[in-house]
Formats: C-alpha cells, structure tokens, sequence
C-alpha cells in the first residue's frame, strides 16, 4: 500500500519543530520493536487507544499503519468493535466510522490497481 501524503498540520508542524517530531516517531518506532508484540498488532493496540480517546486523527493513522503492517479491514474493524463495552458504543461507532473511510479509500486503491 503506497504511503499517503500526512495531514496539512502535521507537515506543518515537522517543517517548524522538525527535532520534535523525529523524536516521537523514533519513540513510536522504538516503543513497537522493545517487545514481543509484532507490528500489526501493535498498531491495532494503538487503534483501539486512538479510538477510546476519541482521536479522529490517530485513528485514520494506525487504520493506515495497521493496514500497511498486514492487518485485514476485518481485523481493524474487529479491533473497534470490541470497544463498544469498553468505552460505549457512540465512541465506538464514531472511531469505526474514521477507519471505515480509510478502508474504503484503500479498497478503491486496490482496485484501480489491478
């Protein structure tokens, strides 16, 4: 799956405090690789956090990452619902919600594709 271009604010915000940025995604990178956990699920971990704190953003990020790690669209949907007893399910259809627009803009990729 082809990289897709970050949101306007986040390319802004590493042309103005690149040093700052770096560091969090090296932390992200280093945190991922320090355990057991492979790739996929550790970004499907990271989803469902994204979800329970209600981040639009952070979700659409690790519904990309987790796709690009092996994840199925069944796996991250699966991820989200599983939230609905934890954090309810208004939060849970709304986190289900960004991450179904990621996935259908994948599943077009992936057609044009072939």
């Amino acid at each position: 799956m082809p990289k897709k271009s970050k949101p306007a604010f986040y390319t802004q915000t590493s042309k103005n405090f690149p040093k700052v940025i770096k560091a969090v995604e090296n932390l992200g990178t280093t945190l991922r690789s320090s355990g057991p956990l492979d790739e996929k699920t550790s970004h499907l971990i990271q989803l469902a956090a994204a979800a329970a704190m209600k981040s639009e953003g952070s979700v659409c990020s690790h519904t990309h990452r987790a796709l690009q790690a092996g994840a199925s669209p069944e796996e991250i949907s699966h991820t989200l619902l599983l939230l609905v007893s934890t954090i309810g399910f208004p939060g849970t259809m709304a986190a289900m919600s960004w991450s179904q627009e990621i996935l259908k803009e994948s599943g077009k990729k992936k057609k044009n594709k072939k």
